[in-house]
């Protein structure tokens, strides 16, 4: 059987601290500081080396010299409410999506964020090669919005979401917007945005000047919360999953 050092650049097995993410021990970074410290071992062997693949099936892994294993992947979609982190925990005792679910036997967390006063559509998982490929922005994986504002924008306004604006020296830009609602004073928006950054939506429109009242995720690809209730969570079925990992992976189209 190899060593874990002569499987390195093996294309089939994953890596040893991505195996140890499945498994619950913690994020990737988190996962690459246990195995810096000393207190992973493959085989009997303590690997300290970052990079090492192995082969689940057949090699024995361990923590502080207890076996891990893999845990059962786990598919949530949550609408959540304004007001709720998207963290595991916070410093000041705010609310977080995890006092929304039912106790879990895994540890998951969000595919992207909402800020805490936005709402709507989280993909919850602990399957982190899927929320990889959701978020990477070589994948194209479209994300809509909707968003309800204190005044209408114009023409030009619009064009100029679309076209891009210059926020905290970043660049920021929208790839579709469209009006929903603009009976009266105030309106609403659909947005389609593929690349995000930090609030992303609200900067642009604080740079216009127009204030932002409501902000809504209402769907990830092809998944869409399709009527689920304010603070209401449910199981994702299989061919959901197998859509959400189909479109991950499609050619990014221009």
């Amino acid at each position: 059987m190899d060593s874990p050092k002569q499987n390195r650049k093996s294309n089939n097995h994953p890596r040893l601290h991505k195996y140890l993410a499945s498994c619950g021990l913690g994020s990737r970074r988190a996962c690459e500081k246990l195995i810096a410290e000393g207190r992973v071992s493959v085989d009997g062997i303590v690997v300290r080396e970052q990079g090492v693949c192995i082969d689940p099936a057949c090699q024995a892994v361990c923590l502080d010299r207890r076996p891990v294993v893999a845990q059962a992947k786990i598919f949530l979609v949550l609408n959540k409410p304004r007001g709720f982190l998207c963290t595991s925990r916070d410093p000041q005792g705010r609310q977080t999506f995890l006092s929304l679910l039912p106790p879990l036997q895994a540890r998951v967390f969000t595919v992207g964020r909402l800020d805490w006063d936005s709402e709507g559509l989280l993909l919850v998982t602990n399957d982190g090669d899927l929320a990889h490929s959701l978020m990477h922005p070589r994948h194209g994986v479209e994300k809509i919005y909707r968003v309800w504002t204190a005044a209408c924008l114009t023409t030009e306004q619009e064009q100029r979401l679309r076209m891009g604006i210059t926020s905290q020296g970043e660049r920021l830009h929208l790839n579709d917007i469209k009006p929903v609602d603009t009976r009266d004073a105030k309106a609403v928006y659909e947005i389609r945005l593929v690349a995000g950054r930090n609030r992303h939506i609200r900067r642009m429109f604080e740079a216009l000047g127009i204030t932002i009242l409501r902000l809504q995720r209402v769907a990830i690809g092809p998944l869409a919360l399709d009527g689920l209730r304010v603070g209401v969570w449910r199981h994702l079925k299989d061919e959901e999953v197998r859509a959400l990992r189909q479109y991950a992976i499609k050619p990014l189209q221009y």
